[in-house]
């Protein structure tokens, strides 16, 4: 006798993916805008579904329980609603706004990167065959969700949902006392504390720690974040800050090179620093992963040739088309919204296709996506074809990063499908559902956070990864003779640091966890220091709390705790803010 079909894409997983993956990319925006990372949203969204379903049939106000494969199919829908934020809204259109000036308004924005996602979607079509089926690479987070999954359906339906429900209660308590600055309120928790009393004082060249920045942050969004991120991660960032804003800006300052105080003074010369070592860095790493590379070219002959391994795949006749509609669609935006050439806007296209094949492979065989990296490819290359126009710069490595990130996330997400054995065309549909949704949800919020440029320029957002797509464009449209003194030294040692970080890496790989990590530290030259001191204390607490408990059951404690925080309190702030625009608090921070 037949097992019964499970259902999959139904209306309620729709639903409930746009909803949750909607909530979660306003989380992802509000992390990337403070650090410059951004936070996987798969099992966040599996666990929050199953546990809401399941309060939900015991209220019986639903009455089918919520199924593995069904659940499945949410997290595809949430997974591409979350990573909208990788359409350019914390890196390159930011950047366009400092360089130009100009915002971009909303209804073109969701477009731009609503189309940009879904071309990502369609690119991953044909890859599906060769990497998964034929290769099968581990995508690690798709297989880590597929086992979230099976253990919660399986019985374990315990499995991270009591730390998860718990750390979101205290996430979102923490938000509101942060950010609800109204008369009615008697507290309110101050966003940063000095290290110092009114017996001593903490100072650096005679200037008291908070003027370089160094002050220790009260939002649990950065501790949880650093938890995430790893020890290796965190203290990486931790040396970067201390030699950023603990030797380096002291001395510019007392000798004339930097005239403003806190981050936006210390950041016009740091960020130099920290924009070189991330670019030499990365472009080298992803240089040594040269086999992939050469890999990525046969892949795309290998899926064309073949034919399909399963019956029930995505056809070629669906990538075709999509290529069609898509391709002559993000060439016309990048013409009609940017003044991009045509030309232009064709050649970023076929980039960004290698671009996808590369970051593709590169998340199957390490999990991660280099879109960073391959978004400065795509800059240096309209950096040499068109030096001047930084508009161009940015936007067409808009387009190659976007579309690669979507196409990677759509892989792992069929990843977890080829584990739990779910129907990849649902899958796929499910993709664009979530890219809908995830552009209705952070296009708005990212307008209400950042009205304009000047919100990106005191440190209010820091924006790490729109400062170093800002720098890079603004270095190859104007050439380093336009760089003072200070900041083409800075320019040359980050590059050199970034370089000798990865050779160290590469040529004593067991020293591994004590090399610093060439991008944590760049990123530390970007961030303001209460940032970073706050994710370095995360990354502290989880590392004690895996030599405590052990590794399996603090990430299955910290993980989902470390999630809930972040969601909570990101969304309570956009929340607040929300509320301050439509007038009904009274003051706001």
């Amino acid at each position: 006798m037949n097992a019964p079909i499970q259902r999959q894409l139904t209306l309620r997983a729709i639903l409930a993916g746009a909803l949750l993956g909607g909530l979660l990319s306003l989380s992802n925006l509000y992390v990337a805008l403070q650090t410059g990372w951004s936070i996987g949203v798969s099992i966040t969204a599996g666990l929050a579904a199953f546990a809401i379903f399941a309060v939900l049939t015991r209220l019986r106000i639903v009455r089918e329980p919520f199924g593995l494969l069904e659940n499945n199919a949410m997290q595809s829908v949430a997974s591409a609603a979350g990573y909208m934020t990788g359409g350019g809204t914390v890196a390159a259109i930011p950047a366009l706004m400092m360089l130009t000036g100009h915002p971009l308004p909303g209804v073109q924005m969701f477009f731009w990167i609503s189309t940009i996602a879904m071309l990502g979607v369609v690119m991953a079509i044909p890859l599906k065959q060769q990497l998964i089926d034929v290769e099968q690479l581990r995508f690690p987070t798709g297989l880590a969700a597929a086992e979230t999954l099976k253990a919660l359906h399986g019985g374990a339906g315990n499995v991270g949902q009591r730390p998860l429900a718990i750390a979101t209660v205290v996430g979102a308590l923490v938000g509101f006392l942060r950010r609800a600055h109204a008369d009615w309120m008697p507290f309110n928790l101050p966003e940063q504390i000095a290290f110092q009393t009114s017996r001593w004082r903490l100072t650096i060249a005679n200037r008291g720690l908070a003027a370089y920045s160094l002050q220790f942050d009260t939002s649990l969004v950065l501790l949880a974040a650093g938890a995430i991120m790893g020890w290796r991660t965190a203290w990486s960032m931790m040396l970067g800050a201390i030699v950023n804003y603990g030797i380096c800006a002291p001395w510019l300052m007392d000798h004339g090179y930097i005239t403003g105080l806190g981050y936006k003074g210390i950041i016009s010369w740091s960020v130099w620093v920290g924009s070189a070592m991330i670019l030499t860095s990365g472009l080298l790493s992803f240089g040594f992963q040269w086999r992939t590379v050469l890999r990525a070219f046969q892949t795309l002959q290998n899926a064309v040739r073949g034919g399909p391994t399963n019956a029930a795949d995505v056809p070629m006749s669906w990538f075709a088309l999509g290529i069609a509609i898509l391709g002559p669609i993000v060439v016309f935006l990048q013409a009609y919204l940017f003044g991009i050439p045509w030309w232009c806007g064709i050649l970023a296209l076929c980039l960004s296709f290698f671009i996808a094949i590369v970051a593709a492979r590169a998340t199957g065989e390490t999990d991660n996506t280099p879109s960073g990296a391959l978004g400065k490819i795509t800059q240096i290359t309209f950096g040499i074809l068109r030096p001047a126009d930084v508009t161009t710069n940015l936007m067409t490595a808009n387009v190659t990063a976007g579309v690669g990130l979507h196409a990677a996330d759509l892989l792992t997400d069929l990843k977890s499908g080829w584990v739990l054995k779910a129907d990849p065309r649902q899958q796929f549909l499910a993709q664009f559902f979530g890219v809908v949704a995830g552009s209705a949800f952070v296009v708005p919020a990212y307008r209400l956070l950042i009205p304009d440029a000047s919100v990106l320029e005191d440190g209010t957002w820091p924006a790490p990864a729109a400062q170093t797509w800002k720098a890079t464009a603004a270095m190859l449209a104007n050439g380093v003779e336009s760089l003072n003194d200070a900041q083409r030294w800075a320019l040359g040692v980050g590059a050199v640091v970034g370089i000798a970080l990865v050779l160290l890496d590469r040529a004593f790989p067991k020293a591994r966890p004590y090399i610093p990590s060439a991008t944590a530290v760049g990123f530390a030259f970007t961030t303001p220091g209460y940032n970073t001191i706050s994710m370095f204390l995360g990354g502290f607490i989880a590392l004690l709390a895996s030599r405590r408990w052990g590794a399996a059951r603090a990430e299955a404690v910290l993980t989902p705790a470390s999630s809930g925080l972040i969601a909570s309190e990101s969304l309570m702030s956009v929340f607040i803010a929300i509320l301050a625009a439509l007038g009904v608090l009274s003051k706001v921070a």
